[in-house]
């Protein structure tokens, strides 16, 4: 049980929300800080001239049955739309329906190029790449060089930002399995005995008719209500520690009003985990602090555009596989819920994966907004001069990056944060640097409630962990523990000072007899609650 100081959290995102209204639930008490002025982290709803947008776009849909209890406790079944899960592949004008239908992809192809297809296919079986420890040669091993070139490269390279033969092959086994378009041309070329079953996916979805950040908002004022309190436009700057005892005393944040310090027992963070450790006081070592330095993140943006209805869609997204077309998925608002569009208008919102540092993400609102359009009238989803009005939504951090050294980088801040400040516990997809959907977020910051409350001893790092895709109806057997979702593994940056700084600090420099540091286990950016 806390003492009389009570629990910070930082961010008010699903998990910071989630810890706090159940710490709320277990008695204790609670303050909220939240830098941003809207609540809701990468899961809110942004509305602009009555339009609103679902940033990434956010299927309520769970295996955990306490996060679906969570979301209907929050809010009233009436307040939840039941929506059908559709998507489809877009590749030189045709769409493909996604899960795959045969008959469709194969109109789509058209016959001479499903055989030609299917030669490139019967190729890669008889002499695979050598190399398959990339996701480019994994795939091409088992589809085929045309299908691989054709429905995986442009898409794959789009959202992580690199080649494909650049990112680590585990990450395809994982996601693509049998959910491919090549099963589906291969099953309907090949003699029935020889097909495979396609897997199947959810057919739909609970959706808050107001979009995601409806969750939120009303679980802030069921906070406010029991007793805790959310501040917005707050940030958290520091948050101090006593080497002596081991453990976190309080926070410094600021506001309009300035800045002031607030004691805590428990700070339970979802800011970027870098950004926990830079915002410690006194300052965490120098190899911990190098290794927040080397975590890296995937950056998002947002061109929402306004159309008449007749250009809507019926999918709530559409994955462009045209290289020539910078952006990667175009979701169609009014198809997850006519309440975020306007009677006679639907909103198109086209999603662009980028770096902060890229001249994409630098680049003016107005300009993005005449790129998306020109994109979308040469796609050929809208007529010329149709679009009424546009709005950029920029969201920095919204994918963390698994590179080589990220699980290392990740190990090395565990431990310190574990070793000398116990009561700071990391919750969410920033928080602990992990791919996490809304749910898996909110079930580490349930667990940590519970462990905060009751000491229950949950290790919330085990959360995530399976290898089944997560909008799968079933999962194998044998899967690992955890709710399931990955990531590809990236290349490293180039070893830079900080990271030579922290093979230094563990095995000594080049040549010396220095015995390496000990490192029991385990993301990054300004301290922003």
């Amino acid at each position: 049980m806390a003492d009389n100081n009570g629990t910070v959290v930082v961010g008010a995102g699903p998990a910071g929300l989630t810890a706090a209204y159940e710490l709320l639930r277990h008695g204790e008490r609670v303050r909220v800080y939240e830098a941003d002025d809207v609540v809701g982290g990468i899961s809110r709803t942004v509305e602009r001239d009555g339009w609103r947008f679902d940033i990434g776009g956010h299927r309520f849909f769970t295996k955990v049955s306490r996060v679906e209890a969570f979301w209907h406790e929050i809010l009233p079944d009436e307040d939840f739309l039941l929506r059908p899960r559709m998507s489809r592949i877009y590749y030189r004008g045709a769409l493909y329906d996604y899960p795959l239908n045969a008959g469709n992809a194969l109109r789509n192809l058209g016959i001479v190029e499903a055989v030609r297809c299917v030669g490139s296919y019967g190729r890669a079986r008889l002499r695979p790449p050598k190399d398959q420890s990339h996701f480019e040669g994994w795939v091409s091993a088992r589809f085929g060089w045309r299908l691989y070139s054709k429905f995986f490269k442009t898409y794959t390279e789009k959202v992580w930002g690199m080649p494909a033969d650049q990112l680590q092959a585990d990450w395809a086994a994982q996601r693509i399995k049998n959910l491919s378009l090549s099963t589906a041309v291969l099953n309907a070329l090949l003699p029935r005995r020889n097909r495979k079953d396609v897997t199947s996916l959810i057919e739909e979805f609970q959706y808050p008719k107001f979009g995601p950040g409806m969750m939120w908002e009303r679980c802030t004022e069921q906070v406010e209500k029991l007793g805790g309190s959310v501040r917005t436009g707050t940030w958290v700057t520091a948050v101090h520690r006593d080497p002596a005892t081991h453990r976190a005393t309080g926070v410094t944040v600021a506001d309009g009003d300035g800045e002031r310090t607030e004691p805590a027992d428990h700070v339970v963070s979802s800011m970027p985990i870098s950004a926990l450790v830079h915002a410690m006081r006194p300052a965490a070592p120098p190899e911990v602090r190098a290794a927040a330095d080397d975590l890296r993140y995937r950056d998002f943006l947002t061109v929402a555009l306004v159309v008449p209805e007749e250009f809507s869609f019926p999918d709530n997204w559409i994955y462009v596989h045209d290289p020539a077309a910078k952006v990667g998925r175009i979701q169609n608002f009014g198809s997850w819920s006519p309440y975020l569009v306007k009677d006679g208008r639907t909103c198109l919102g086209l999603e662009y994966f980028v770096f902060e540092d890229d001249e994409m993400w630098r680049r003016p609102d107005a300009e993005l907004v005449a790129l998306a359009t020109e994109e979308l009238e040469r796609l050929g989803l809208v007529r010329s001069g149709c679009v009424e009005a546009g709005y950029v939504v920029r969201m920095p951090k919204a994918y963390p990056v698994y590179d080589e050294r990220y699980q290392h980088n990740v190990d090395v801040i565990r431990d310190w944060l574990a070793r000398e400040v116990p009561n700071v516990h990391p919750v969410g997809r920033n928080g602990m640097h992990r791919y996490n959907n809304q749910d898996h977020s909110m079930l580490t910051a349930m667990l940590t409630a519970e462990n905060i409350a009751h000491d229950a001893g949950h290790d919330v790092w085990t959360v995530n962990v399976e290898q089944d895709y997560h909008e799968q109806k079933s999962s194998p057997a044998g899967s690992r523990h955890g709710t399931g979702r990955d990531a590809p593994i990236m290349p490293a940056r180039p070893e830079g000072n900080g990271h030579r700084l922290v093979r230094e600090l563990r095995e000594g420099p080049a040549g010396a007899g220095t015995p390496p540091l000990t490192s029991p286990e385990p993301r990054a950016g300004k301290a922003r609650a």
